[in-house]
């Protein structure tokens, strides 16, 4: 299978500084990362990809068994790293994507030697002595209306997820993202994600970590990026003046400043 086909990798920057991959969160495209790519391409060689049912993927490849768990995308993730023969790579994850890095470096620590969390979550929903930010009706409610109309549903979440209400192009531009996926597959990818539970996978991380998270987000709280921060040893936790979830879009100088701060920590 042709990896760089299925999952539309693109490749650009400077082929040779350290290479940072940059990886979306659900229902969205390597596109939202636009704001972040002029801030490394002078330093870094920056690797973009869509996740299979996502953005310019293959959706041939696409297996609701194998995107049943965040197992699944972890494994296009290192897949991706082999197929460009990648050594010592930041990744670079929004939202579920952060958790899937912390997988792959697990499966591949080879390919990946520090990890970004832009607005990470391990779970969603809360639990005794955790505070993922939902209760499990909250999340039923939520999969059961993206079932029942994805179309629907995504107009109502995603400027509500976007927040920055006094931005309301922010919102349609992630309003339109989650429409032109696939409603099938988004529907997987959606179960997969906020029925996640990998917090014992952060004990394992072993590179250094860079946990960014918003004063306010809906999505993941500040105790979330709190005890993401707790349970990575060693790891740093940076608060965005930034609202909402995609501070990669809402707040796109103060994130790229966090990243490059850190980028050049590791040098």
């Amino acid at each position: 299978m042709d990896i760089e086909r299925r999952n539309n990798v693109t490749v650009t920057g400077n082929p040779r500084g350290r290479t940072v991959v940059l990886a979306h969160g659900f229902g969205c495209d390597q596109n939202m990362w636009r704001l972040t790519v002029p801030a490394l391409s002078s330093d870094y060689r920056v690797v973009m990809f869509d996740y299979v049912g996502s953005g310019r993927s293959d959706p041939s490849a696409f297996s609701p068994e194998r995107y049943a768990s965040l197992d699944g995308y972890a494994r296009d993730v290192t897949e991706v790293c082999e197929a460009l023969d990648l050594r010592d790579a930041v990744f670079v994850g929004h939202s579920v994507s952060a958790m899937i890095g912390v997988l792959a470096a697990d499966l591949a620590p080879e390919r990946i030697g520090a990890l970004v969390m832009v607005a990470p979550s391990p779970r969603y929903i809360d639990d005794e002595g955790y505070r993922g930010g939902f209760s499990a009706e909250d999340i039923d409610e939520l999969l059961g209306s993206l079932e029942s109309n994805y179309l629907g549903w995504s107009a109502a979440m995603a400027p509500v997820i976007m927040g920055n209400a006094d931005r309301p192009e922010l919102g349609a531009e992630l309003t339109n993202s989650f429409c032109a996926t696939d409603p099938d597959m988004a529907r997987v990818f959606a179960r997969t994600t906020f029925l996640s539970d990998t917090r014992d996978a952060l004990k394992s991380v072993q590179v250094p970590t860079l946990v960014l998270e918003c004063t306010q987000d809906v999505i993941a709280p500040r105790e979330v990026g709190a005890f993401v921060h707790q349970a990575i040893p060693g790891s740093t936790l940076v608060t965005l003046d930034a609202t909402g979830h995609c501070p990669h879009l809402s707040a796109a100088e103060a994130t790229n400043e966090a990243i490059t701060a850190f980028l050049a920590s590791q040098r």
